[in-house]
C-alpha cells in the first residue's frame, strides 16, 4: 500500500524531486496520506495521522528550488499534470500579493487545467493584511487558514512560583528546574550592540561566556536564533502571534503582558531562575478562528469576486515530514523527523484538496465549479466577533466535507463565463488566444461584469469616496439541482435595518435532476460603513445552500 501512494514525481529547475525542505511532504500527506497510528513530533500532538483521502494516490511536481519558483517551471508542471490526467491540483505556493491574471502563471496554468475538468486549489497567502490575498482568479479555489480545537503551548515556570503559558513547539526537556535567567542587555557589551539591540538579542549581540548554561530573555521572537548561535541553554521571547512554531532550542514565546511579568521578576531578584517545559496540547474553545497571518480580502484585482473562498485548518498541523529537512528550518538544527508541525495557508490548502477529492469520488461527473460550489455553499459561517474582517477573512466559511457531499444545489460556471469576464476586465482577443488558449472574440456585447459571474458568492465594490450613499445592486444567478429530483427551495435572506434583499423568484421548483433555474438577487439600502455582510440561503427542508452577499466601499 505504501509503495503505491506516490505514483510519480517530476522536478523542474532543480537536481531531483527529493523534498529537502519538508513543505511538499507535509502538504501531500495532509491531502492524501495513509493512516498511521501513534504519529507525533517527539510525543507532541500524538495520535492517529491520516490524510483527508487516504485512498487517493499522489503525483508530485517540484517547481521550486533554492532560487525560487519560476513561472516557466510552474507552467510546465501544469502542462504535465494535465497530460498525466490528474483529478485535482493542490498548489501551496504563490506570490506575496496578487498579480494581473495574464501575468500570474498559476492563474494561467489553472485556467488550462479547468478547461480539462481539473479543479485547482491554492493557498490564499500568509501576508495577513487586508487586501493581501494572492490567489484571486475565480476558477481557482482559494483557501484561508484557521485554527482547530487543539492548540500547542509551552509553559514557563519562574523561580518565584509563577507559571506562564507561551507559544512554541518545544520538544526539549531541560535537565534542571532552576536554570539561571539573564536578560539580553546583560549578556552583551556596549561595544557590540546598543541597549535596544541587546534587549532584542539581535544577531551577534550576545556573548557566549555570558549566556552559556543560561536562559536568555529577548524582547523579540527572532532572538531565539541569536540565543542558539551564542550557545545559550534556551530563550524566553516576546511574541503576539497565534501560532506555535518549531524551535531549535528550549524556547517559549510570551504575550507582552506575561513577558513584562518575567522582566519584573528579573529586576526583583539577584539570581532569577526559570524552567521551560516541554510543549503540550490544549483545547481551543473558540476554534475555528482565522489565523492572523492568513491573507485577507478584498480582492485587489477583481474587486467584485470574493476571495478567499473558504477557510480550513492551517495552524499547528501535524503531518509527514522529509527526513532531509530541518524541522525548525534552521541549518544548525540537525534533527531528522518523520512528522512535524507546520502552520500556514499551505497547510489549509491540502485540507480543501482532500475534501474536494472526497466530493469528486462520490460525484465523478461533477465539474470543477460544481465541486467548488458544493464546498462553498455548505461551509460554516464563522463567528464575526472573532474574525472582524468577516468574509474577507473566511470567504463562505469553514469547510464541511460531509455536507458538501450532498449540497442540494450548485452554481456552475462555464469556461465561456470566465472568458466574458476576462473581456470585461480588459483582456483582448490576442491575450485570450495566446495566454488562456481560447478562441474567442471580445466585443462590447460579450463583456461581463465579474459580479454577474455565476459564482457561489456575490460581491460588489461601490467604489465611491462618499461616506453615505444609497445603493441598489443586482446579481443574476443560476443553480443546478443535484439533490432530490422533485424538490422545492425557498429563499431565506439575512435581515438588517441597513439593507433589504429581494430574490426573484423567491421559490424554485425542480422536477428532475440536473435541472437549472435562474433567479436575481437585489440588495439595496444606504451604505454608511465599510462593509455590509449579508447572505442568501436556499432551503428545501433538508439542504441549506448558503451564499454570502458582500457590499463594500474601499
Amino acid at each position: 500500500m505504501f509503495s503505491s501512494k506516490l505514483i510519480g514525481a517530476r522536478f523542474y529547475g532543480s537536481d531531483s524531486a527529493r523534498d529537502t525542505e519538508g513543505h511538499g511532504t507535509h502538504t501531500a500527506s495532509t491531502a492524501a496520506g495513509n493512516v498511521v497510528r501513534g504519529a507525533s513530533f517527539y510525543g507532541i500532538a500524538k495520535g492517529t495521522a491520516r490524510g483527508a483521502v487516504p485512498s487517493s494516490r499522489i503525483v508530485a511536481y517540484k517547481v521550486c528550488s533554492a532560487r525560487g519558483c519560476s513561472s516557466a517551471d510552474i507552467l510546465a508542471a501544469f502542462d504535465d499534470a494535465i497530460a498525466d490526467g490528474v483529478d485535482l491540483v493542490t498548489i501551496s505556493i504563490g506570490g506575496t500579493y496578487a498579480q494581473e491574471l495574464e501575468n500570474d502563471p498559476i492563474a494561467i496554468g489553472s485556467f488550462h487545467a479547468s478547461h480539462k475538468g481539473i479543479l485547482v486549489i491554492q493557498s490564499a497567502g500568509n501576508s495577513g493584511d487586508q487586501g493581501s490575498v494572492g490567489s484571486i482568479a475565480p476558477w481557482i479555489f482559494t483557501v484561508a487558514a484557521s485554527t482547530t480545537d487543539r492548540g500547542i503551548v509551552t509553559k514557563v515556570a519562574l523561580g518565584n512560583g509563577s507559571m506562564l503559558t507561551g507559544k512554541s513547539v518545544n520538544s526539549f526537556k531541560l535537565k534542571g528546574t532552576a536554570n539561571p535567567l539573564v536578560y539580553g542587555k546583560e549578556a552583551s557589551s556596549p561595544e557590540q550592540c546598543d541597549e535596544e539591540s541587546a534587549k532584542e538579542c539581535i544577531l551577534n549581540c550576545l556573548q557566549h561566556n555570558l549566556v552559556k548554561g543560561k536562559i536568555v530573555l529577548c524582547d523579540n521572537f527572532k532572538g531565539r536564533l541569536e540565543a542558539l548561535r551564542a550557545g545559550a541553554l534556551g530563550s524566553i521571547t516576546q511574541y503576539e502571534g497565534d501560532v506555535s512554531l518549531v524551535v531549535p532550542l528550549p524556547t517559549s514565546a510570551l504575550t507582552q503582558h506575561d513577558f513584562f511579568a518575567v522582566q519584573s521578576y528579573v529586576n526583583s531578584t539577584k539570581a532569577p531562575k526559570v524552567d521551560i517545559l516541554t510543549s503540550e496540547s490544549i483545547r481551543n474553545l473558540d476554534a475555528p478562528r482565522v489565523a492572523s497571518f492568513s491573507s485577507k480580502g478584498p480582492n485587489s484585482i477583481i474587486q467584485n469576486i470574493l476571495k478567499p473562498d473558504v477557510t480550513a485548518p492551517g495552524i499547528e498541523i501535524l503531518a509527514a515530514f522529509s527526513a532531509d529537512a530541518s524541522p525548525s528550518e534552521i541549518p544548525s538544527d540537525k534533527r531528522s523527523v518523520k512528522y512535524s508541525i507546520l502552520s500556514g495557508t499551505s497547510m489549509s490548502c491540502p485540507h480543501v484538496a482532500g475534501a474536494a477529492a472526497y466530493v469528486k469520488s462520490l460525484h465523478p461527473d461533477w465539474s470543477p465549479s460544481a465541486i467548488k460550489s458544493a464546498l462553498m455553499t455548505t461551509a460554516w459561517r464563522m463567528d464575526v466577533k472573532h474574525n472582524q474582517e468577516a468574509e474577507f477573512a473566511y470567504g463562505s466559511g469553514h469547510i464541511n466535507p460531509v455536507k458538501a457531499a450532498d449540497p442540494g444545489l450548485v452554481y456552475e460556471t462555464m469556461e465561456e463565463d470566465y472568458v466574458k469576464m476576462l473581456c470585461g476586465l480588459g483582456s483582448d482577443t490576442s491575450t485570450l488566444r495566446k495566454i488562456f488558449g481560447v478562441n474567442f472574440n471580445c466585443s462590447e456585447k460579450l463583456k461581463a461584469n465579474p459580479k454577474d459571474l455565476n459564482y457561489p458568492s456575490m460581491t460588489i465594490n461601490l467604489n465611491t469616496f462618499r461616506k453615505s450613499i444609497p445603493f441598489s445592486e443586482k446579481f443574476p444567478r443560476t443553480v443546478t439541482n443535484v439533490g432530490h429530483a422533485n424538490s422545492t427551495y425557498k429563499a431565506k435572506t439575512s435581515v438588517s435595518s441597513d439593507y433589504s434583499i429581494n430574490v426573484n423568484p423567491s421559490t424554485l421548483t425542480f422536477g428532475e435532476s440536473n435541472e437549472k433555474k435562474t433567479f436575481e438577487v437585489t440588495i439595496s439600502g444606504k451604505f454608511t460603513g465599510n462593509m455590509i455582510s449579508a447572505a442568501l440561503e436556499w432551503f428545501d427542508g433538508a439542504h441549506n445552500v448558503r451564499s454570502p452577499i458582500i457590499v463594500y466601499n474601499y
